[in-house]
């Protein structure tokens, strides 16, 4: 039986224009690595918890003291819960919020020559860890995009590296996530 593989794009909510990804993934993969996935995809740290919400159902990584009412991300497969024109969200750091949805474009059989998973297109750097949200990123692109904002230099040392928000390569992201698996 040939592996299914799920076509998704990924579009972080809140932020404009549009930072998105579109990615190939074994419907065999557990929600687990599905954010994995995302979290390589987006260009996030993971250094944050997360969350799975499927028709009000939230997946995640269990809570030992029980103030999470979320399943184990690790007993569920992603084609057992994405089906073709459906739509899943995931949340990423409970402080900044960074909502994300994904929008189950398509499903079909792996090609045995391609390797998985893969981004096939996107649009736009992720923004920063930590930054505040979308309305903190909205400051910060500010900010750095004018030599005279106050905030100019603080800004540019707390990135600590360059940061063009237009930039995204596909094709490095996609050698990224075959390294993940």
């Amino acid at each position: 039986m040939a592996r299914t593989i799920i076509q998704l794009r990924i579009s972080l909510d809140g932020v404009e224009p549009t930072v998105w990804r579109r990615v190939l993934i074994p419907g065999g993969f557990t929600l687990d690595r599905v954010h994995r996935v995302v979290q390589f995809a987006m260009g996030w740290g993971d250094r944050h918890l997360h969350v799975f919400d499927v028709e009000g159902v939230q997946y995640g990584v269990p809570d030992p003291d029980g103030l999470l009412d979320v399943r184990d991300e690790l007993d569920v497969r992603l084609d057992a819960v994405a089906l073709k024109g459906g739509r899943l969200r995931y949340t990423y750091d409970f402080g900044d919020w960074w909502e994300h949805d994904l929008i189950v474009e398509d499903e079909f059989p792996a090609d045995l020559d391609a390797d998985y998973p893969a981004c096939t297109a996107g649009e736009r750097a992720c923004p920063p860890d930590d930054v505040g949200g979308p309305d903190g990123y909205r400051d910060l692109l500010a900010a750095i995009a004018d030599p005279d904002h106050p905030e100019h230099t603080t800004m540019r040392e707390w990135l600590g590296r360059p940061f063009n928000p237009a930039f995204f390569d596909p094709a490095r992201m996609s050698t990224l996530l075959r390294r993940m698996t």
